[in-house]
C-alpha cells in the first residue's frame, strides 16, 4: 500500500470518527430533551387530582388508539 493510500485512508477514518462523534453528541442532546419533556409531563400529571389525572390519561390513550387505527387502515 502506498503512502498516499494510507494518508487517504487515515483521513477518511478520521472524518468518519468525527462524524460519529457529532452524531453521538446530537443523539445525547435529543435524548436529554426527551427526558426533560417526559419529566415535565409527569410533573404536570402528578399535580392533578386523581380523578382529573385518570380522565387525562384515558383521553390521551383514546386519542393514541384512534391514531394507530387510522394509520393501519
Amino acid at each position: 500500500m502506498s503512502s498516499s493510500t494510507r494518508i487517504i485512508r487515515a483521513a477518511l477514518l478520521t472524518a468518519a470518527a468525527a462524524v460519529l462523534a457529532v452524531a453521538a453528541a446530537q443523539l445525547r442532546g435529543k435524548h436529554q430533551t426527551a427526558e426533560l419533556a417526559v419529566q415535565n409531563i409527569q410533573d404536570q400529571l402528578d399535580a392533578l387530582d386523581p380523578v382529573t389525572r385518570a380522565a387525562v390519561v384515558a383521553r390521551l390513550s383514546s386519542d393514541e388508539v384512534k391514531k394507530v387505527r387510522s394509520h393501519h387502515q
